[in-house]
């Protein structure tokens, strides 16, 4: 009777870790796998989900995650792109970056700045969903790379805190990959966010089948020509570092394609990495100039048409490397370039509508993009009428401080947009 017992526990313990092994994402060629079976997915950029936890009334911004967990969920909205950690505080580049700081100053971390994070982990955990940690930031709003450069004395506080112009900004951040002590003082926070134990669930962070990648960063650009092969080198020996880490996550290096990495050929180069599972683009009409001015509706046949050019050039890549690709960022102002919350997006859903039909005709035919996150969830959040920008203390919503608040978020209210999104998330199981 024990020797049964035994052997029924074994069996129990076994399907356990098959089944555990087998609801992490993973990669075979040019597909993600999730349970034995190709995972395709519309997902969101949600950066401040690990924020929500951490609000002074932790029980109305734990209510808000889950509410709006909940309603991702139910216009089939699984996975989520999300902030691990801010570096520093206050003022950088002429803007409030976001708070609360997970390192607020160099070499000391506020762990408990991490619970939110968990409790993130925990409730997608809970409703079967995955998330995208990038673990540091290109930009100002995080702090990121030129807080790096601040703490290792290659960037004053005087020319931290004012408003950088675009070459100033080029020169500095390039300096990140060619100054050793910023990697070490990166590294380290990125070890102490993946060897995390999650203080709600208590599983490790490396154990976590709710997490499906890691992230270096968001769009690490080489910002400078003459550091190209630092930047190379620090992206091999980050995704290395990260594997031996979490072997059983994926790593990916958050990149926006050829217009943040000056050229196809080297983008092809940093996502051929042994220890680099997938690609990623991301798409910014208004950033990149395809439209003039406030002009969207003129400017549409040019956005699509270079949208598309661009999705199938790296698409080519994908191919070639063999591996699958992901558009994580993409986004569009309201009509007439409205930040308002009752403004139509006209536009907006013509624009999601010609990327997630690329997107199924994908997963239709076995195909290599197998992922798209739209830029970006706002959920309950609404903009302060007469105040463009973030302060603190303000609601999170999709766009980070530097941004007009309401220039691309998706809000719950957003009706259209998500009758759209719907439409395409019900091939998901199909």
């Amino acid at each position: 009777m024990a020797k049964k017992i035994l052997v029924l526990l074994c069996n129990i313990l076994f399907f356990q870790i098959i089944s555990a092994q087998t609801s992490f994402v993973s990669v075979k060629e040019h597909q993600f796998i999730l349970n034995n079976k190709p995972y395709y997915y519309i997902g969101a950029n949600y950066w401040y989900g690990g924020f929500l936890g951490l609000e002074k009334n932790k029980n109305k911004g734990i209510e808000r995650l889950c509410k709006e967990l909940d309603f991702l969920v139910s216009k089939g909205v699984s996975n989520l792109r999300v902030l691990a950690g801010v570096e520093g505080s206050g003022q950088i580049n002429g803007v409030q970056r976001v708070t609360p700081s997970l390192q607020p100053h160099k070499g000391v971390f506020n762990v408990a700045n991490l619970d939110g994070l968990d409790i993130l982990l925990t409730e997608m955990g809970k409703r079967n969903m995955k998330a995208i940690l990038f673990l540091s930031n290109n930009w100002e709003w995080s702090g990121g790379f030129l807080q790096y450069l601040n703490w290792n004395d290659l960037l004053p506080d005087s020319i931290l805190r004012r408003k950088l112009s675009w070459n100033e900004m080029r020169d500095y951040v390039s300096k990140f990959y060619t100054c050793t002590s910023c990697i070490e003082d990166y590294k380290k926070q990125v070890n102490l966010v993946i060897n995390r134990i999650n203080s709600v669930s208590g599983k490790k962070y490396t154990d976590d089948p709710a997490i499906m990648a890691w992230e270096l960063a968001n769009e690490p650009r080489p910002m400078r020509p003459s550091v190209i092969n630092s930047y190379k080198k620090w992206i091999s020996n980050s995704a290395a570092f990260i594997k031996k880490l979490d072997p059983n996550h994926l790593v990916t290096l958050g990149t926006e394609g050829y217009m943040g990495t000056e050229n196809l050929q080297l983008y092809k180069d940093i996502h051929g990495d042994k220890n680099v599972d997938y690609l990623t683009i991301h798409i910014w009409p208004k950033n990149w100039s395809w439209f003039r001015g406030k002009n969207i509706a003129g400017g549409m046949d040019s956005v699509i048409s270079k949208t598309i050019n661009y999705l199938h050039q790296h698409e080519t890549i994908a191919r070639e490397l063999n591996k699958p690709l992901v558009i994580e960022e993409f986004g569009l102002p309201r009509d007439h370039h409205s930040y308002d919350i009752d403004s139509p997006t006209t536009y907006r859903d013509i624009y999601y509508g010609k990327i997630l039909n690329e997107w199924l005709k994908n997963k239709r035919t076995n195909g290599l993009l197998a992922g798209v996150n739209f830029w970006a969830f706002g959920g309950n959040a609404r903009p302060h009428p007469n105040q463009i920008f973030w302060k603190d203390g303000d609601d999170y919503m999709g766009d980070p401080p530097m941004e007009e608040q309401g220039l691309n978020s998706v809000f719950d209210s957003d009706v259209s947009t998500w009758q759209l999104i719907e439409s395409f998330t019900k091939n998901i199981k199909d």
